[in-house]
């Protein structure tokens, strides 16, 4: 049964940084590409990242490219999301997927 479990959110000051993690289980996640989206309140759900199953190969949205960094850890199977500098319009609930299978969520807000 696939699961992803976010965690990692929080409140943060502009300039700020988080890590967010998202937790799987029953499939491994080296085996497949892996993405993080994000849901402002009262916008549409926007792609943010995401990485590439084996190579490991990255893309970011435009919005946060330099800021952010998605990586992969196979022996916890786990993927993160490192976050830096953070704005205000990052405020948003950030979501892990895989294909059809989609986290819980997790908030995070930006705010001074």
């Amino acid at each position: 049964q696939v699961q992803l479990v976010e965690s990692g959110g929080g409140l943060v000051q502009p300039g700020g940084s988080l890590r967010l993690s998202c937790a799987a289980s029953g499939f491994t996640v080296s085996y497949y590409g892996m993405s993080w989206y994000r849901q402002a309140p009262g916008k549409e759900r926007e792609f943010v990242a995401t990485i590439s199953s084996f190579t490991d190969s990255t893309n970011y949205a435009d919005s946060v490219k330099g800021r952010f960094t998605i990586s992969r850890d196979n022996a916890k199977n786990t993927v993160y999301l490192q976050m830096n500098n953070l704005k205000p319009d990052d405020t948003a609930v950030y979501y892990c997927r895989r294909g059809v299978y989609w986290g819980q969520g997790t908030q995070v807000t930006v705010s001074s």
